[in-house]
């Protein structure tokens, strides 16, 4: 970051310029009796005064509770501690935030849970829907706090203009589960009352703020290693897309922080406390940072008393704005003739209460502008990977150019043989919602470069850092996923229909991959701006009346996964559960590499499984309805042959109604809230099973009562099962859901109410009479089955069935083989009627026991309804064959240890999740 040399120490474990000594405090005291001193801390930034306290408090540096009335309170962020904790604190102000940033990396925010958290700018608790959370990492933040945070949030991939030799812990104070305990001292660090805590995002260990740099700092990623993703494995080259873009992150919420400043003041009012009255002899002013500020109408409201010294506004005006600079550096300019703006346009927590009655008079509005400076020093951060110091400190005055501070940063670092026009002095806005970089021309003037950025805004001054890096002419591969487009077409069409709609330049883009059943086709291209067109350009093209998706796809270097790691592949269905599938999915993200995280609602499974197809070996964990891991099956199986790895371990979370496939792998009826650091440590320690896949071959045709053919009616269809597979009255039930569920979609959002549909639908039918024995032809292993006086006959592949229900029934038959997932048999059982549907579901009766075999021929005289694994549909007469489908599936099924561990309920502070913890649940 571009620092003052007058501005505050370089180091950052040094103290803060602004806590100034007993003899300026003293004199700034007499000054203005209004001014009460402020205290020294060995943590930089803070801006600490003495103040009695009103009512229960709790130190943030230690967690504990405050005796007595006194404790110190930052003006800025705060901040609040015991006097004992000022000279072990640790905690970093938050104007100081930008100073520790490693690898500048944007967040991606969006709605926060309504779970109790705690604002990482300002640290006071969030509410109510104005409150933002990053995907990716553990931050959380009010929206009109969010302007104010930076580009600090976890780094997931390698970019190639910076990198990182090593890997360290990446910090992030506050909001620890109450149950945290110390790695270091071994006591209690969290706490659900203030912010207080530190946790490393990747690896989870939690430790006091005055504990953690006790830490080693290289992270080793703790329990979930050997499944995590390690961002060294992957790589990226986003340049300007954004992280939504890069982790196709939907972006549903459409809060652009860019126009955040328009916030309702009341909501900050109400969180600082009563409004002063106008007697007080306090008045208000609007602060502005910047001509941007100006030209958006973004202020913040500073309180000051009346009879207040004009270095002592400029102070207050600093701290409004996070920004840990010495007053005497800084002017306030009157603006006339500005235009009168509206309250709600307020935001304003630091300076003091909203006042509307001020605001009514206009109040007074005032630009803080940076003082011409004639020389200062700056910092300029190395950009490629090496240990060492992390940045240079270098003067520059009036006539210092990028290339002579190139040439003073290699002097510094004993490297004068080298050539400083090998190396770029590269500008970084770090910025919290999007990392902007700009090469500086060698002859630009570097304090003419300052001024112009503190002109715009000093704000974006704060979040700006220099970095050297090495001149290299990198070739762009930027890899795009493009779906949508019509099934089973050659290369050469997919080409042809690419170039028509998209307009793309042969030589800088190459279709690398075909997925012609699943209608799409990977590009790589060799140019960003191309990259970025195409990018846009699909999601509004439309081919034969179906829109395309397009998604950006990182390539992971399987080469330099450790021999160890197994990387978990994760789906979630977001529609699944009610609020529970987009809970996990944020949940996950945080926990594990956003990069092995999909959305299946954005691109299906396709683009997790494209994205792992060089890998040799990794898993897949499947969260959604029995209908979501059909789709997931279906999907590897028509592109296994194009994986290295062609039959990954597949473990499920229920998210569905009835999760029978969940229920016999032990993965439980339905997530009830668990947490997700448990479910992946679960899948790390289950086992691995086989189950049979079958096909069926649906070929309609006119059938004559006696059973002869009279031609098509219409094409062949072949569909997967997995569970079950029913005809009559068990599928008419489903089919009548399914019809319910696509009226009104809004009401099915818990597996309670559908069971409740379900009932529903089923006492409607209850006298229903449809005789299959007379509709229906089976043969069994090329045997003719006579059928009972049967209403619907099902074929099972797994031992569940209806929610959990046991349909074949555990009596022992010398007829028939004990049912197993993987015996390559199917069970087919005869139900006759909704009453006996409903004695199976309550354990009171099985089905009729009609036969076992592994292949089925299905004669249908009459339109029948059928289900397939819960999807339904009316399927015209003909012949049904079932078979079996390739290789067998491996599945992951809960070890039984695990699962009584699980169902004790047993957390302690270091494996509890943070994100388990929030809204949805």
């Amino acid at each position: 970051m571009a620092d003052s040399g007058r501005a505050r120490p370089a180091d950052p474990a040094a103290a803060d310029c602004r806590t100034s000594s007993p003899l300026a405090v003293k004199k700034r005291a007499q000054q203005s009796p209004g001014l009460r001193p402020k205290y020294q801390s060995s943590a930089p930034g803070h801006c600490l005064r003495k103040v009695t306290l009103t009512k229960p408090t709790f130190c943030h540096s230690c967690s504990d509770f405050i005796w007595g009335l006194v404790g110190f309170l930052c003006e800025v962020c705060n901040f609040m501690c015991h006097e004992k904790c000022l000279k072990t604190l640790r905690s970093v102000c938050s104007c100081m935030a930008p100073s520790l940033v490693q690898v500048p990396v944007a967040h991606c925010f969006g709605p926060a849970g309504h779970k109790k958290r705690f604002c990482c700018v300002c640290r006071k608790q969030t509410e109510g829907n104005t409150a933002l959370r990053c995907e990716v990492c553990e931050l959380h933040v009010h929206a009109d706090c969010a302007v104010f945070s930076c580009a600090d949030c976890r780094w997931t991939h390698l970019d190639v203009t910076l990198e990182q030799d090593t890997f360290h812990h990446h910090w992030r104070e506050g909001n620890l589960p109450s149950a945290a305990r110390c790695d270091v001292c071994r006591r209690s660090c969290g706490s659900s009352d203030v912010m207080a805590g530190m946790r490393c995002e990747w690896c989870g260990i939690t430790t006091h703020a005055a504990c953690y740099l006790s830490v080693p700092p290289e992270c080793t990623l703790g329990r979930l290693r050997c499944m995590l993703l390690h961002p060294s494995c992957v790589r990226l080259e986003s340049r300007n897309f954004s992280k939504m873009h890069c982790y196709r992150i939907t972006e549903s919420y459409s809060h652009d922080l860019d126009n955040s400043d328009d916030v309702d003041a009341s909501a900050a009012a109400s969180r600082d406390g009563p409004p002063a009255a106008p007697e007080s002899g306090k008045q208000f002013l609007k602060v502005f940072d910047g001509d941007d500020a100006v030209k958006r109408g973004f202020f913040r409201l500073v309180s000051i008393l009346r009879a207040t010294r004009n270095e002592e506004v400029v102070e207050a005006a600093l701290r409004a704005f996070y920004l840990p600079d010495e007053p005497q550096d800084y002017e306030l300019h009157e603006i006339g003739g500005m235009q009168r703006l509206h309250s709600d346009d307020i935001l304003n927590r630091n300076g003091g209460p909203d006042n509307r009655s001020s605001l009514k008079d206009g109040g007074d509005a005032w630009l803080l502008r940076a003082k011409p400076r004639d020389a200062e020093v700056i910092k300029v951060y190395a950009g490629w990977p090496r240990s060492g110091a992390a940045f240079v400190s270098v003067s520059v005055s009036t006539s210092s150019t990028a290339a002579s501070v190139l040439s003073e940063v290699l002097s510094q670092l004993d490297r004068q043989e080298e050539d400083a026009s090998s190396f770029s002095l590269l500008e970084v806005c770090m910025s919290s919602k999007q990392v902007q970089r700009q090469t500086l021309t060698p002859q630009e003037k570097i304090l003419d470069k300052l001024q112009e950025i503190r002109k715009v805004s000093l704000r974006q001054m704060s979040q700006t850092r220099f970095y050297m890096v090495e001149n290299r002419k990198r070739a762009a591969q930027v890899s795009l996923l493009i779906g949508g487009l019509p099934p089973l077409l050659t290369k050469e069409e997919y080409v042809q229909l690419i170039q028509e709609h998209l307009t793309i330049k042969s030589h800088l883009v190459t279709i690398s991959h075909v997925y012609a059943s699943q209608g799409a086709a990977a590009l790589q291209i060799s140019c960003f701006s191309e990259a970025e067109r195409i990018y846009m350009l699909a999601k509004d093209t439309t081919v034969n009346s179906k829109t395309l998706t397009s998604l950006v796809i990182p390539e992971i270097e399987h080469n330099k996964l450790g021999q160890d790691v197994c990387p978990l592949l994760v789906f979630v269905n977001p529609k699944s559960g009610g609020l529970k599938g987009r809970e996990l999915l944020y949940s996950f993200r945080k926990l594990l590499n956003p990069h092995q995280v999909f959305d299946i609602s954005n691109g299906g499974p396709l683009a997790g499984l494209h994205t792992f197809r060089e890998v040799p070996r990794f898993r897949v964990l499947i969260c959604g309805g029995d209908g979501t891991v059909g789709w997931v099956l279906g999907v590897l199986e028509a592109v296994r042959h194009k994986l290295v790895c062609r039959e990954p371990p597949i473990g499920i979370v229920p998210l569905g109604t009835g999760n029978d496939l969940a229920r016999i792998l032990r993965w439980g009826a339905g997530y009830s809230g668990e947490d997700p650091h448990h479910i992946l440590v679960s899948v790390d320690e289950a086992d691995e099973v086989l189950m049979d896949r079958w096909t069926i071959l649906l070929d309609a045709q006119d059938i004559t009562e006696d059973g002869k053919d009279n031609g098509f009616l219409e094409p062949p269809k072949i569909v997967q099962m997995n569970n079950y597979f029913g005809l009559g009255i068990d599928a008419e039930l489903s089919l009548d859901f399914h019809q319910a569920r696509e009226d009104e979609p809004d009401k099915f959002t818990s597996r309670f109410h559908n069971k409740g549909v379900y009932v529903k639908v089923g006492l409607q039918k209850i006298s229903y009479t449809r005789s299959l024995h007379k509709e229906l032809q089976l043969q069994v292993d090329a045997q003719s089955i006579p059928l009972p006086n049967i209403e619907g006959l099902i074929f099972l592949n797994i031992p569940s069935w209806g929610s959990g229900a046991d349909l074949w029934g555990s009596e022992v038959d010398g007829r028939y083989g004990k049912p197993s997932i993987d015996d390559g048999l199917l069970e087919v059982v005869g139900v006759t009627g909704v009453v006996h549907m409903g004695q199976v579901q309550s354990g009171m009766r099985s089905g009729i026991r009609i036969a076992q075999g592994n292949y089925i021929r299905l004669t249908v005289s009459k339109p029948i309804p059928v289900q397939v694994d819960g999807e339904p549909w009316i399927q015209p007469p003909g012949h049904i064959i079932v078979s079996a489908a390739g290789p067998k599936v491996r599945m992951l099924r809960k070890s039984k240890q695990k699962q009584k561990k699980s169902s004790a309920g047993v957390k302690d502070g270091r494996s509890e999740s943070p994100s388990s913890r929030d809204g949805g649940h």
